[in-house]
């Protein structure tokens, strides 16, 4: 990858928790290419993870925020702003959380309370962040703004149970403030569907290293790790992209578009001879 891709962009980067987190890997492969951005997360969070260590690996300061509170927003993109010198090129939503997931609560028998607090966590709070931005006119000319979504949003996988809604109504998020977005700044709006990933969050998810296993074997190109995320994030807050808005990007190695891999056949063949 070219050097210096983001010299001189300033940005968020939402959702960094422990060295596994993509957006972990994001704020050291953003900040690599000359990128300077504020750390985020909220306060919960960043007591089990050890974001303080990557501000001082980035040379870039840690402001604790709720997603969900419109004034904790305010605040953080208000102090963003002042830390950084100017309005912002680059926003990362990485936040994702169940507590249906985390309970082993099976998807017909969910907590409702907790799944509208999957949907306020997980997806309503890119509607809020984007809120903000607007409201506070913070947002560059061109700048980009990315989330992370999963493939759950388009097809069943039982055991993501709510988050599959939650990242349907991210990517629809996507789309309708990409739309506003673009016309009143030339701002573009993206999402990603990464590959399963060895993440805090990924793995808390029942039968996730079945899922992870498939996918690779599925992928022509394997599993996307989450380095390689990164890099495609990278990509997506440069001007190279300038006219890429309102998608949902997959980032998966192919799988999306395989119907059958050979490793799958020859795996169930397998199966069938030792039955």
């Amino acid at each position: 990858m070219a050097h210096n891709l983001l010299q001189g962009k300033r940005g968020i980067i939402f959702g960094a928790l422990n060295d596994q987190s993509i957006a972990w890997k994001t704020a050291q492969a953003v900040y690599a290419q000359g990128g300077r951005f504020v750390l985020t997360n909220a306060p919960l969070a960043m007591r089990m993870g050890a974001i303080n260590e990557l501000a001082a690996a980035t040379e870039s300061v840690v402001i604790p925020a709720d997603a969900t509170s419109i004034e904790e927003l305010t605040a953080l993109v208000q102090q963003a702003e002042q830390h950084l010198g100017g309005k912002l090129d680059f926003v990362l939503h990485s936040i994702g959380m169940s507590t249906n997931i985390r309970k082993g609560k099976p998807y017909g028998d969910l907590n409702y309370d907790w799944f509208m607090k999957t949907l306020d966590v997980s997806a309503l709070s890119f509607h809020k962040i984007m809120h903000v931005l607007e409201a506070q006119d913070a947002m560059a000319e061109w700048g980009s703004v990315v989330a992370l979504s999963y493939i759950a949003a388009q097809r069943v996988f039982p055991d993501y149970t709510d988050m599959a809604q939650a990242k349907a109504v991210l990517e629809s998020i996507g789309r309708s403030y990409g739309y506003r977005l673009g016309k009143q700044k030339k701002v573009r709006v993206n999402t990603i569907s990464q590959s399963p990933t060895m993440t805090t969050a990924g793995t808390g998810i029942d039968g996730f290293d079945v899922m992870f296993n498939y996918a690779d074997k599925m992928s022509p190109l394997g599993n996307a790790p989450a380095e390689a995320c990164a890099d495609y994030i990278v990509s997506l807050f440069s001007d190279h992209t300038r006219y890429v808005t309102m998608q949902n990007l997959m980032h998966d190695g192919g799988f999306s578009f395989t119907g059958i891999s050979e490793e799958v056949i020859q795996m169930l063949h397998t199966q069938a001879q030792q039955a």
